[in-house]
């Protein structure tokens, strides 16, 4: 195969984002003293979507309009956002700035965008009266570019925490991060993540805790053993979820699309423990967004390993520096 401009080469590197996507553009948008923000991801063309729940608490938004058999084939753009229900407000300035660009599905009177959107519970680490917003939203929209390679405490990530079973005071940064891969013949996979567990982060490669929960002393806790001694959860502890988006150039049908999303949830039991608990409202989308020929069971092999890998980047990049609920 000719080499492609999308190629990567030594010219043109990875970003390790998943706007390595080819017609994918990210957008960030937040509040950094209230600790709460929204991140778009949207396909500069209307994507083949997927969606899979596997958390007990979902707050979501139009994601039944892109299960299979539904009539709506194509989504515009993903919201992820903080604020817990009240966040999902940022997807009317979403909708707002694609109407202004004539984009949206076409019902004859209007075209009306297709926005799926979810959120994390992050009101208890910030303000809890500010959330993000339609005007939120919209700022998102006119800041996504195609370069963006952001990871850490931004966007829907800006007040995600990890670790809460004693309670938000001993928890530390979640945040978002981003993963990408070229799987070779022109057929790129790229994920984000908004890491906001209830669980730890364990990376996999050496069983070691990153970030999670914490003794008086700062010594990681581990929250799967302090569950075993039969002690309840703070009641703070629910404030949770992780949301993941994973993107591909390879042309899907809608049921390979949600087949990827499920198995890019291996991703989240790979790093996070515990995970898809009662206190979590964990969410993976899947984007097909080009027409390149992939196979669904290889790409969601990948999907598993980048989300695995945007939950670590989260976890180190937010903690970096001390963190103080």
């Amino acid at each position: 195969m000719k080499e492609t401009e999308a190629e990567p080469t030594s010219h043109n590197p990875l970003l390790n984002s998943i706007c390595d996507v080819p017609g994918i553009e990210v957008g960030h948008a937040d509040d950094q003293a209230a600790k709460t923000g929204c991140t778009v991801v949207v396909p500069q063309t209307p994507a083949i979507a997927g969606v899979d729940v596997r958390g007990a608490a979902p707050g979501t938004r139009e994601i039944e309009a892109i299960k299979p058999v539904r009539l709506i084939n194509h989504c515009h753009a993903i919201l992820l956002s903080g604020g817990s229900a009240f966040g999902l407000n940022a997807a009317g300035g979403v909708q707002q700035f694609l109407e202004e660009q004539d984009i949206g599905f076409d019902a004859g009177v209007v075209k009306v965008p297709i926005v799926p959107t979810a959120v994390i519970f992050d009101l208890a680490t910030g303000d809890p009266s500010v959330r993000p917003d339609h005007n939120m939203g919209y700022a998102a929209m006119k800041a996504k570019s195609a370069k963006d390679d952001s990871c850490g405490c931004i966007g829907a990530g800006t007040g995600a925490t990890v670790g809460k079973v004693t309670g938000i005071e001993r928890s530390m940064r979640g945040g978002i991060g981003q993963a990408s891969a070229y799987l070779g013949n022109g057929l790129f996979v790229g994920a984000l993540a908004v890491v906001n567990a209830f669980g730890d982060i364990i990376d996999p490669s050496s069983a070691k805790i990153v970030a999670g929960a914490r003794t008086a002393s700062g010594e990681f806790l581990n929250t799967a053993h302090y569950l075993k001694k039969g002690i309840a959860p703070s009641s703070t502890a629910w404030s949770n979820t992780t949301l993941v988006i994973v993107a591909t150039n390879a042309k899907l049908t809608k049921e390979e699309a949600t087949k990827v999303a499920q198995m890019a949830h291996d991703g989240l039991a790979r790093t996070i423990n515990p995970v898809h608990t009662i206190f979590d409202g964990d969410i993976t989308f899947a984007l097909s967004c080009g027409d390149v020929r992939g196979n669904p069971m290889i790409l969601g092999t990948v999907a598993a390993e980048l989300t695995a890998n945007c939950i670590l980047r989260a976890s180190r990049v937010s903690n970096q520096h001390p963190f103080q609920a």
